[in-house]
């Protein structure tokens, strides 16, 4: 999944970490980043009387200055010092999207869903560079330290989707008190184990395999032996709730990244909550890479 993984990022890193003070540096300025432009969102909403969406970024804008906070406190106990922005020897890639931030800014259409829907990808880019530089790093302790990085930012993603889904029904019943049809994707059909649709989701890879060529055929193949292994490894871990009779590729990969994040807030037996980080991590990066494929067309 490592080249899954770097495929989420607008660019591949300009390099590698060689100590924990550029580590820690990097991360801090990310997660700066993030509050500053969730900050900037919240204020032009609030100057549109977008009460309910200012709300929802200043709630995004506390939570990544509270990342903030963490990373500091984690640099000063792991170096003995705050992180140091001038360590800093390359740009990361644009973790934030930063195109859909601006598009955001003049949308009459947007929703605190969308908008939590947009924080979410931003965490899955997070996590996806994170991962890559664990899997790049030169030495055991900067691998550790991004290892961490990337599960901070998986336990994120989980935390959003929950918000962005709780957002979705708040919406959907909205709609229904007011006499709005309700679209087909808001119903849900019967649980199903999650071996089962990796199954069916390998199934329809395959069908997008057949519409490409080159180097996107090449990454959706890739896909598709990762997700014949996960059907293996998810079979009996976990029930996904998905109407498997009319899910395309990407609602399916976003039911069982839900279904894994869920299942591992809720495990209890250590083996069990490894198994389903593990899943949830692939099932991350998947559903980032199906979401840029998508877009991309």
């Amino acid at each position: 999944m490592l080249l899954t993984q770097t495929l989420l990022l607008k660019s591949e890193p300009a390099g590698t970490l060689h100590s924990l003070d550029e580590l820690f540096a990097l991360a801090h300025a990310m997660e700066q980043e993030a509050a500053d432009r969730y900050g900037e969102l919240a204020e032009h909403m609030r100057c549109q009387d977008k009460d309910e969406l200012a709300a929802v970024f200043t709630r995004l804008a506390a939570a990544e200055r509270e990342h903030v906070d963490s990373v500091a406190r984690w640099s000063q106990s792991r170096t003995g010092h705050a992180p140091d922005p001038a360590t800093i020897r390359w740009q990361a890639p644009e973790t934030f999207d930063s195109e859909t931030a601006a598009e955001m800014q003049s949308s009459r259409r947007m929703t605190p869903y969308r908008a939590l829907a947009i924080a979410v990808r931003n965490e899955e880019r997070a996590f996806a560079f994170w991962s890559y530089v664990a899997a790049y790093a030169k030495t055991p302790d900067i691998k550790s330290a991004a290892e961490a990085m990337a599960r901070e930012e998986l336990g994120h993603v989980a935390t959003l989707r929950r918000q962005r889904r709780h957002a979705f029904h708040v919406e959907r019943d909205a709609r229904q008190a007011s006499g709005a049809a309700i679209s087909p994707g808001d119903a849900v059909d019967a649980q199903v184990d999650a071996g089962a649709i990796e199954h069916r989701l390998t199934l329809l890879l395959g069908q997008i395999d057949s519409g490409l060529t080159g180097a996107a055929a090449d990454r959706v193949r890739e896909l598709q032996r990762e997700t014949a292994a996960m059907a293996v490894e998810a079979e009996g871990a976990v029930l996904v709730t998905v109407p498997l009779d009319t899910a395309d590729a990407p609602a399916l990969a976003e039911a069982l990244a839900d279904a894994y994040l869920d299942g591992a807030e809720r495990a209890t037996d250590p083996e069990q909550l490894d198994r389903l980080q593990r899943l949830a991590g692939k099932a991350v990066a998947r559903l980032a890479w199906l979401h840029s494929l998508t877009s991309s067309q």
